[in-house]
């Protein structure tokens, strides 16, 4: 494989499984060196390991503190940050009725202030090298509103709003801005989905699986390594006019 991106260093943040991981191998494969960060230390370092050129971080990325030490100890590891990956994420169910401002900020201070705060650390050197690539990892959920997501789909609103608006305010600086938007992929928050799903109704798992995917032309899970390729694709350099859009993967789900 062309190693398009050799050399990149590549920050990913929840990179120890699920999409963060398949992000990893994608980009590692292309020549990136990654900075594997998340909570699971384990998980991380199981990642990191099987990568040629990787450094496993351990970053809960509500602790803006602990963001610029990590940020700090990565560049230390592979320099200045050229592609950063924004994957960490938690979601949680619940009709309207029942949604709590605490759930809420749960969810944005993950899928909304997480990612900014990751955006504010690699920018500066990105604006100043005049290149530089940042993939957030959103949802369907943005671009439609499914029943009793409500304060997900609106934490992933606005992780859309906030990817448009910053491609805006880099475009001229050699930098893109893109989400990626995949619908239901079999990661662990799925298989605690589809738990949650048999444990309620005393569905079977595969009558669990087909009532997610019941939307889905195609009728299945997406896989982690179909969003993998699609971050790889965006970090490439023919992806350089690509800025500001949210790439839905959902088997013709939303079209």
């Amino acid at each position: 494989m062309t190693q398009t991106l050799a050399g990149a260093h590549a920050f990913i943040t929840g990179g120890g499984k699920g999409i963060g991981a398949a992000a990893a191998w994608a980009l590692a494969a292309l020549g990136a060196r990654i900075t594997v960060t998340g909570r699971d230390v384990a998980a991380i370092e199981e990642t990191a390991a099987s990568l040629p050129a990787a450094r496993a971080l351990q970053l809960d990325v509500t602790d803006e503190a602990g963001i610029k030490r990590v940020h700090a100890a990565a560049v230390e590891a592979f320099g200045p940050v050229q592609i950063l990956v924004n994957n960490s994420g938690i979601a949680e169910t619940a009709p309207v009725l029942k949604i709590t401002p605490a759930m809420v900020r749960r969810l944005m201070d993950v899928n909304l202030i997480g990612a900014l705060l990751c955006a504010q650390a690699v920018l500066p050197a990105m604006v100043a090298a005049r290149q530089g690539r940042i993939i957030n990892i959103a949802s369907l959920a943005s671009v439609h509103g499914p029943a009793y997501l409500g304060a997900y789909a609106a934490s992933k609103h606005a992780l859309l709003g906030l990817t448009r608006a910053m491609a805006n305010e880099t475009a001229k600086q050699g930098i893109t801005v893109n989400a990626v938007c995949p619908g239901y992929v079999r990661t662990g928050m799925v298989e605690r989905g589809l738990e949650n799903i048999m444990a309620k109704t005393g569905k079977s798992r595969a009558e669990a699986e087909a009532e997610l995917v019941k939307h889905n032309p195609q009728g299945r899970l997406i896989e982690p390594d179909e969003v993998g390729a699609t971050v790889a694709w965006l970090a490439q350099p023919e992806a350089r006019s690509v800025t500001g859009q949210a790439i839905v993967i959902s088997g013709g789900e939303v079209m």
